[in-house]
């Protein structure tokens, strides 16, 4: 028996580093971010999860802002 909590007011920060959000197929909302050391690491989990989801580069974070897009 799961218990629910009570749910969070303001969004998480995220760390730093460079995401990428993944979800499934034809799913609007609901994907997951997914973070990586280098530019390098997160382009090699985009090409590998692009063969079966839709994944959408969100760049590079530092204290919780995006720095800059990798394209």
């Amino acid at each position: 028996m799961a218990r629910l909590g009570r749910p969070a007011t303001r969004p998480t920060e995220l760390k730093d580093g460079y995401y990428i959000e993944v979800r499934n197929k034809n799913q609007k909302s609901g994907g997951i971010k997914i973070r990586r050391d280098t530019e390098e690491q997160m382009m090699y989990a985009y090409e590998e999860y692009k063969k079966s989801k839709d994944v959408t580069v969100l760049g590079e974070m530092k204290n919780g802002k995006v720095v800059n897009v990798a394209v």
